[in-house]
């Protein structure tokens, strides 16, 4: 009503007419904008829109594991019918490859299948014998003599562990609560057929790589994994290994000493040397013969199996000789004056007092 008004009052002057056209123009222009501006904004539905970002599905290792993985004799499985929980349990594959299902007749073959064909197999069995109309079967690998890691040796705990994927050292390792008290610097990991296959040991006749089979076993040396952190030594074990922790070795020291026994080559006292033996021993007795004291080796080339290396004590503890080192399983030996040893022998007799030999451990 407004416009019109002006329109006719406008049209007595032709400028003033115009100007007021224009002026209608402009506000009609103006209320126009809002409407392309909201339609620019929100886009036109047949237009095609950005792609958006969705985030991607996590990725399941144990399943695709067990999607791969071939069953074989003695695995345990773990077989689950939805809404029948009577055929819902574990079945161990027997040796001949086959398990038995409650309600059907016949064994089913499972070795060499893997969890989903062995599943599309009991749901076909199942449906077949008219027990289940539409079965949902899954079948999920819980333990496995193939996908295992053997750990022996001198670690806390011993034992075969399940492995359906690769894994490190350190956590084989600390699977078996870490090593003991007689643990060496060295672990021999002995390759399966696994990790002969995926590191590609074998040759294309499908015998070993190297002859003598040095390619299926690696030795890690203990003190550069665990002190230096050599990522290096960490090397990845594969289901099917063997992991073996060697134990440090022992060294004895018997004879005119104040503490005889044997010491573990672990720890502190790896490099074992005939003055840390003796300070370890308590030292030796008032009744020692130093110069006569002897390094007792195992040495089968030697006529009797052994080799024996006199030293002289008495210059090695004064510094007029120089210190020697012990290996593993050596005996160092320092005997007792004969006329001495027969006066303090009848003494500890009258004491009651024995000398057991015992064994002592480097601390952890």
């Amino acid at each position: 009503m407004w416009i019109l008004s002006s329109v006719k009052a406008a049209k007595r002057t032709r400028p003033a007419f115009e100007m007021l056209v224009l002026l209608c123009g402009l506000i009609l222009l103006t209320a126009t904008l809002p409407v392309h501006a909201s339609q620019h904004s929100s886009g036109n539905p047949s237009s095609p829109q950005p792609a958006t970002s969705t985030p991607s599905p996590q990725f399941d290792a144990s399943r695709q594991v067990n999607q791969e993985y071939i069953i074989a004799a003695d695995d345990l499985l773990n077989v689950s019918v939805i809404d029948v929980p009577e055929l819902s349990q574990d079945y161990r594959v027997n040796a001949d490859g086959t398990i038995m299902i409650p309600m059907l007749s016949d064994p089913i073959d499972a070795e060499g299948l893997t969890p989903r064909q062995l599943s599309a197999v009991i749901s076909a069995k199942l449906r077949g014998a008219g027990l289940v109309s539409h079965p949902y079967v899954t079948v999920t690998v819980k333990t496995s003599r193939v996908n295992s890691v053997a750990i022996a040796g001198s670690v806390k705990s011993p034992q075969i562990y399940p492995l359906f994927g690769r894994t490190t050292l350190l956590d084989v390792l600390s699977q078996a609560g870490g090593l003991s008290g007689d643990a060496g610097d060295t672990a021999i990991i002995t390759r399966g057929e696994i990790a002969i296959r995926t590191l590609g040991l074998q040759d294309n006749a499908g015998g070993a790589g190297a002859a003598d089979g040095a390619d299926e076993s690696v030795k890690v040396n203990l003190s550069k994994l665990l002190e230096s952190g050599d990522r290096s030594a960490n090397v990845v074990i594969y289901p099917g290994d063997a992991v073996t922790v060697q134990s440090a070795g022992v060294v004895y020291v018997v004879g005119a000493v104040n503490r005889s026994g044997g010491y573990t080559l672990a720890g502190s006292w790896q490099d074992m040397t005939v003055l840390k033996a003796i300070a370890l021993a308590g030292n030796v007795t008032s009744t020692a013969l130093q110069k006569k004291t002897v390094i007792i080796r195992k040495d089968l080339a030697k006529p009797a199996g052994r080799e024996e290396i006199p030293i002289n004590l008495k210059k090695i503890l004064a510094g007029h000789a120089p210190d020697q080192r012990l290996e593993a399983n050596d005996v160092l030996f320092v005997p007792d004056s004969t006329a001495k040893k027969a006066f303090r022998r009848g003494a500890q007799a009258a004491l009651g007092i024995g000398t057991g030999l015992l064994i002592y451990h480097a601390p952890l």
